[in-house]
This record gives C-alpha cells, sequence and structure tokens, in this order.
C-alpha cells in the first residue's frame, strides 16, 4: 500500500479546484452550550431540522462511527462587483448565481474519497455538503481555513468570505494541518450596522429575522413588518458580505480564483415574470442551480415583496396591476395572503 501524507491529500483537494483545504481532527465541537442555547431562544426559526441529530452535529464521530480525520475544503464563489438592476428586478444571493454547490462540490469530494480509498482501504469516507449534521464551519477554522467573523461565516484574510465550504468525514487517522485561528473583526461591526433587520449580534445571527431565511427557509407568510428590509432581495441577501471589511477588492482576493461552475447564469430574477409563472415555468428557470430550494409558492411570496418596495418607490403600474389581481384571485394560500398584505402595507403608506 502507497503512503499519502497530509500535504499530498491538499494538493490533491487543490487539483480538483478547491481554493482552501485543510485537515482536523474529528473533535467534538466546543461550543455545544452556545448552539443549545441558540435552539432554546427559537433563532432557528421553524428550521426543524437543526432539532433534530443535535448530539450528531456535535460531535462528528457519531456522524461517521470511529471518525478520526475531517478533511476540509472551500470554493469561492463571489465578489463585491456591482450589480445592475433593471426596474422589476429582484437579488439573487451570489451563492446561487451559478451552478448548484451541492452537486458541484460533492462530485469532486467523492472523487477525491475514491482516490483515498486506495490508500485507505479499510477506512470510511464520508462526503458532506451542508445537508449532514456537521459544523463545517467550526471544522474548517480548526484546518485552518479561516476564522469565523461576527456574522457567523468564515473568513479567510486575505480573500474573504464568499466561499463554500465541504467535508470529508473519515476513520483515517491524517496528521492535522496547522490553524492560527485569531479573531478577524476586532472593533469592527460593519456587518451588524448594516443588517437592515438587526438579525446579527457578535457571532450570532437570529435566523428568524434574518433575510436569507426569511427568503429561503421560511415556508410560510412573511411577517410584513420585514417587507422593507427585504428591500430587491428575492432570494437570500449578501449584504453582511458586501459590507465586510474583508471582502473588499485586494490584490489576494482579485487574484484568487472563482471556480467556474459559479460562474453567474441568474443574477436577477425579474418580478413581474415571476408572478405568472407556474410551477414548469419554476423548475426550467431553476434547473441545475440552488435556487430550487424555494418552492413555487415561496419565490411567488418573495417576489410580491419585492414588487411591493418597487411600487412604493416607482409606482409602477404593471405590478401594481399584477399585485392586484393576484390578491383577487384563488391563489395559493401563501401568495394570496402575501399579496394582500403587500396591498395593505402600499394603502398604509400613502
Amino acid at each position: 500500500m502507497s503512503v499519502i501524507d497530509t500535504e499530498s491529500i491538499i494538493a490533491l483537494c487543490i487539483s480538483q479546484g478547491f481554493a482552501l483545504a485543510g485537515i482536523t481532527a474529528a473533535n467534538r465541537s466546543k461550543h455545544d452550550s452556545t448552539l443549545i442555547e441558540w435552539l432554546n431562544d427559537g433563532k432557528h426559526g421553524d428550521m426543524e431540522w437543526l432539532n433534530r441529530n443535535v448530539e450528531v452535529r456535535l460531535d462528528p464521530t457519531l456522524l461517521v462511527e470511529g471518525a478520526r480525520s475531517v478533511i476540509c475544503v472551500a470554493d469561492r464563489y463571489g465578489s463585491n462587483d456591482e450589480q445592475s438592476l433593471g426596474e422589476h428586478d429582484g437579488r439573487v444571493a451570489r451563492y446561487a448565481q451559478g451552478e448548484d454547490y451541492h452537486k458541484v462540490m460533492k462530485r469532486r469530494l467523492h472523487l477525491i474519497s475514491d482516490e483515498l480509498k486506495e490508500h485507505f482501504p479499510a477506512d470510511i469516507f464520508r462526503a458532506c455538503v451542508d445537508t449532514a449534521p456537521l459544523f463545517e464551519r467550526e471544522h474548517a477554522a480548526n484546518a485552518g481555513l479561516g476564522s469565523i467573523g461576527k456574522h457567523t461565516l468564515l473568513i479567510e484574510q486575505g480573500v474573504g468570505s464568499w466561499i463554500l465550504l465541504g467535508a470529508i468525514v473519515t476513520t483515517a487517522d491524517i496528521t492535522p494541518t496547522l490553524s492560527e485561528q485569531s479573531d478577524p473583526c476586532a472593533t469592527c461591526t460593519s456587518c451588524i450596522d448594516a443588517c437592515p433587520t438587526q438579525a446579527i449580534t457578535p457571532w450570532n445571527v437570529d435566523a428568524s429575522k434574518c433575510i436569507s431565511y426569511l427568503t429561503i427557509e421560511h415556508r410560510n407568510v412573511i411577517d410584513p413588518t420585514f417587507f422593507h428590509a427585504i428591500d430587491r432581495w428575492i432570494f437570500g441577501c449578501d449584504i453582511c458580505q458586501e459590507v465586510c471589511p474583508h471582502n473588499q477588492p485586494t490584490e489576494r482576493s482579485t487574484a484568487a480564483p472563482v471556480h467556474q461552475a459559479y460562474q453567474p447564469i441568474t443574477e436577477t430574477l425579474d418580478v413581474l415574470e415571476v408572478l405568472d409563472w407556474d410551477e414548469q415555468a419554476r423548475r426550467d428557470a431553476f434547473r441545475g442551480s440552488a435556487l430550487k430550494r424555494a418552492k413555487l409558492g415561496m419565490i411567488k411570496r418573495n417576489a410580491l415583496i419585492v414588487a411591493g418596495n418597487i411600487i412604493e418607490r416607482s409606482g409602477d403600474e404593471a405590478l401594481l396591476k399584477k399585485v392586484t389581481q393576484i390578491a383577487r384571485c384563488d391563489e395559493d394560500p401563501l401568495v394570496l395572503e402575501t399579496a394582500n398584505a403587500v396591498l395593505e402595507q402600499l394603502k398604509l403608506n400613502h
């Protein structure tokens, strides 16, 4: 059996197009009390899946029996480039503008796992991208990929936080990479100050107030008190990353490659078009994209809120006519209630 060391494993990950890679021991999380408190405070909103498998999430040896190492990788996907908006455009978070990162990353993680299996035939390798109960950010920080900022995202100083994380949990005993974590934020509060819903406190995000949660994970009617804050965001939100000093262009960040799979395909969505979609139109528009996380009723709900904000600013007659039409139709209850809430808010603000 050939020998493969830590440096060779990192090189293997980089050869698969990952921007960053590192290895850490499969240790239990040091933040178990923080997670429990966060859940008890209801800051997970209605993401009840976070209440399941809590112990597994905290301890990777419960995810993969006998786990000893976690191989962590990161793809770079975006930048702070200005985005131009048409009169009816809703904004899409940058991570969802290209191909679905789940598939893009997992495909390469499986290739890496297959390669490593040849060197460690008796060991287990489990590829994880977002959906497995695993603290990717904590493991990535421990592996030396960066440090966690006040907005709770991983920051690689010099490159920033426009990164997506994946991992391979394995029973193989691999020497960890060095981790030199430091506070990347110091006295900076840019993300906290800029968050339009005040969802962020230092190293803590109340998901129930977060625009990304509201537009992607929340399955029900959005509280009208959030309508103005949502502004043009039809799917996700990038504000805390856009204002982060680590994401401002530098020589190093400009040189850091963005994986070609994440080149923008859907930078914006025309809300007038979305409001006319049926299920097939949604599937066609979101094929191969992380945008498919939003079901038809949800994306139309979001489009209605964005439409209301555009109408309030510009008096757009075409959008107002469409919202009014939906409010009078026998629509999906989520869509119908949102349309009426938008019209009510327009009435109150004029």
